[in-house]
């Protein structure tokens, strides 16, 4: 009998013990995951950075082309 019920607690011992390690494993993965993500995050932010320098560099050249163009016509 205390063979049996030492037996059974080994067996829960074990299954627990299977348990835990499926959870590290999932939390590295997480872990790595969340790191590539952040990363990405970086990439993506300094590249939105440089699109809204960029647009904003057109934007005062055509304003600046349009002023041209008005002083032209008002010139004629």
């Amino acid at each position: 009998m205390a063979s049996q019920s030492s037996n059974s607690f080994e067996h829960e011992l074990k299954r627990l013990e299977q348990r835990v390690d499926a959870l590290v494993k999932v939390c590295d993965q997480l872990q790595d995951e969340n790191r590539s993500l952040k990363q990405r995050q970086d990439v993506l932010t300094a590249e939105r950075a440089s699109l809204l320098q960029k647009n904003e560099q057109v934007r005062a050249r055509v304003e600046a082309m349009i002023g041209r163009l008005k002083a032209m016509e008002q010139g004629s």
